[in-house]
This record gives structure tokens, sequence and C-alpha cells, in this order.
């Protein structure tokens, strides 16, 4: 058995995910339990390989976790106070399975592991977007399960993890309508009541029903297909798609705009 420390790792740097999806009229997030006794819950994370891009890294991790490659993906902090550690984590993990075999190895490699996690670490936080229908969630060789919880009922997890998805979410609602995110978590055809009911679920508040359609219909990125089946044709809604082509040309005449 090799140590982490041996691998072609950056040392002290890290990336974590906040996997948002969206489910039931409920804003959710993907938090594994790691497979040991305590309530220890994390973040789906990983490690930056030394001649790899850092996105590209959250891109792997994130394919690991979800199995999914077309993904919203975006930075939004670095977690790096001078006494951030995950010694107290582990020394409780440890206290409570010493008799756990996935602990029982060989002592100095052991004691190499845990000094190499042990050190301060830089973490680059992403958060992702995502259709929640189209994940199936993996675990890993350390992991009891991997599940999604509502976004106010997600557990206490270990270190700073808590506070990473409160500032993600944070990010995620300052920078919703510019840059049209909030579509990455519906399915690939939606009803506007279902545009409203998202919004509603990530800010935690109601929206008026007379205003909510002309304001995301001012946003011009939508594609108004046909009514949705309701067997009442009268009272049925229309369907809608998010048109990427549309979204990434705006975009693009945007980003020349602020040159001149």
């Amino acid at each position: 058995m090799n140590s982490i420390s041996d691998k072609n790792y950056i040392q002290q740097v890290s990336i974590d995910c906040v996997i948002f999806g969206y489910q039931n009229r409920q804003l959710k997030v993907l938090v594994p339990k790691l497979a040991y006794k305590g309530d220890f819950w994390g973040l789906p994370g990983g490690f930056i390989h030394q001649d790899e891009d850092i996105d590209a890294a959250a891109k792997r991790i994130l394919y690991d976790r979800t199995g999914i490659t077309d993904v919203f993906l975006e930075q939004f902090q670095v977690m790096g106070k001078a006494n951030r550690s995950s010694r107290t984590f582990l020394d409780r993990l440890v206290e409570l399975n010493a008799d756990n075999p996935l602990l029982l190895f060989d002592r100095e490699l052991r004691q190499k592991d845990y000094d190499w996690y042990t050190r301060r670490f830089i973490t680059i936080g992403y958060y992702a977007l995502v259709d929640i229908s189209k994940v199936i969630p993996h675990k890993t060789n350390l992991d009891e399960s991997i599940e999604w919880y509502p976004v106010k009922q997600v557990p206490k997890m270990i270190m700073d993890y808590n506070e990473m998805v409160k500032e993600a979410l944070k990010t995620l609602r300052l920078t919703l309508d510019q840059k049209l995110s909030a579509f990455n978590l519906l399915p690939d055809t939606f009803t506007m009541q279902e545009v409203q009911d998202l919004y509603e679920a990530i800010f935690n508040k109601r929206f008026a029903q007379n205003n909510f359609p002309k304001k995301i219909l001012r946003l011009n990125v939508l594609e108004r297909l046909e009514k949705k089946y309701t067997g009442a044709a009268n009272k049925a809604p229309y369907l809608y798609r998010f048109n990427k082509e549309h979204y990434n040309q705006l975009s693009s005449e945007e980003a020349l705009l602020a040159d001149y």
C-alpha cells in the first residue's frame, strides 16, 4: 500500500465541490458520509495532480461522484485560514475507530498519511448545478453512503464544510440572473411554473405570480415549445427549453461590447 504523500498531488491544496440538485420543489446538496463509526459527513472532494489544470481536476472529481460531464461548474471561494486543519476531525475518527481494519495498516505508513492530511490545506471551492435525474451518485471506498439532502437540512459536516455550502448558495443567488445558471437544475423541457418553483426554492421566498414570467421572458433565452399535455388543452401550460446557443451568442456580444 502506498502513502498518499507518494502520489503526484500538489501538497496542501485540495478541491471540494458543493453539488446542487433540484427535486420536489427543494434545492438539494449531494453529501457523502464516511464509512467509519461516528457521524462524519463531508463534501465530494479530492486533490490536484502536479500536471493537471485546477478546473480539469474539479471536473474529474465531479465526474467520479456523479457520472456526468456536461455540468455547470464554477469556483466560488478559496478557504485558506491559517488555522484550517483536519486534525481535530481525524483525531476523533481514529479514536472512535481504533479497531477498524482500514486503520490497522503499517504504523509508519499510517503516520505518514496522518502527517500529510493534517497539514494546513488551502481548499478551492467549486459549486456545480446538475439535473438530478441524470445523476447516479457514486461512493468511494471510504464512503458509507452518498445522498441528496435538502439545503436547509444538510447534516453537520466535518471542518468548515457547512460554511462552504452557505457560501456556495450565496454565490448562486448573487449570480443567478447574470449567468442564467438556474436552468441547469431543470430537465430539458419545463413549464414557467416549474421555473418559478425553482427560483423560490433557491431564494427561499415567494415571487409574485403575475410578474415572474415577464421577468424570466425578458432574459430572452427561452424557446417556447408545444403545450404540456394535461387533458385540459385550454388550461395546459406551455413547455419551454433553455436556448444555449442563443445564450452563448448573447454572452459573446456582451464580451465584445465590453472591449470598446
